[in-house]
């Protein structure tokens, strides 16, 4: 493992992950899919199954035009429900609208951004979500707004429509890299997920994993393909001994 301060040395652009990395957002969907479950089918499902059938999901749509509406194709068929595909994707966006207002930053991302972008990287937001929930957290959640707004903080964000394929295909980061005009050594990774990271490393691109417990079954795998790991972002601050 390579120490914060080495890693970031010689960056020019940094770029984050969201879901997990560098919001409070994976329990959120997990909820929302939960809630989805109960609403179709009246049974209260187990979030841990959720959790593992969406990623399976999404790993094996990941070519797709629209990997999460095949996704919920697949919870149409899970549920036997009525609704078509489409239909299922909108409820599913309804439900998890009013979570994603009242997400927060994971404690000390603002602060850790703040940072980064006061001493002049590059910020970049690649994000495996869609569009639509970006936006909620850019024009409708109050609390990132107060703390570190996305629009101007990250000088580029990229969601699962900028690409063919999500993670843990590696376009989205070598969109990125060709976008910015730089080489794979000049940038750092943030990530907090064995597909996030797998994307990365594919890529080329040194990665920062940040523990999140939703990744806890995968952590082997994630601790192997990592240059540097932190528990957290103040952990991360106080190595560095940056203050605002």
């Amino acid at each position: 493992m390579r120490p914060i301060q080495e890693l970031l040395s010689d960056k020019k652009a940094v770029l984050f992950d969201l879901d997990g990395t560098l919001v409070d957002s994976i329990g959120v969907w997990n909820e929302a899919d939960e809630l989805l479950a109960r609403e179709l089918t009246g049974a209260a499902p187990d979030r841990i199954e959720i959790r593992r059938f969406r990623e399976d999901c999404l790993r094996r749509f990941r070519d797709e035009p629209e990997p999460y509406l095949c996704y919920c194709a697949q919870l149409k068929k899970r549920y036997g429900t009525d609704l078509s595909p489409r239909q299922v994707q909108a409820r599913r966006q309804a439900i998890a609208h009013g979570l994603l207002t009242r997400t927060d930053y994971r404690p000390g991302a603002d602060i850790f951004l703040r940072a980064l972008k006061a001493r002049g990287y590059i910020l970049v937001l690649a994000t495996t979500g869609r569009r639509a929930s970006v936006d909620v957290y850019r024009t409708e959640n109050e609390i990132i707004a107060a703390k570190a707004p996305i629009d101007a903080i990250f000088d580029r964000v990229y969601t699962c429509e900028d690409v063919a394929a999500i993670k843990p295909d590696p376009e989205i980061y070598i969109r990125a890299l060709q976008d910015l005009g730089l080489p794979a050594e000049k940038c750092l990774v943030f990530e907090d997920s064995l597909a996030g990271v797998q994307a990365a490393k594919a890529a080329g691109l040194e990665t920062v994993v940040m523990y999140d417990a939703h990744s806890d079954p995968d952590r082997p795998s994630i601790n192997a393909l990592a240059d540097c790991q932190a528990p957290d972002y103040p952990t991360l601050l106080s190595s560095l001994n940056w203050g605002e």
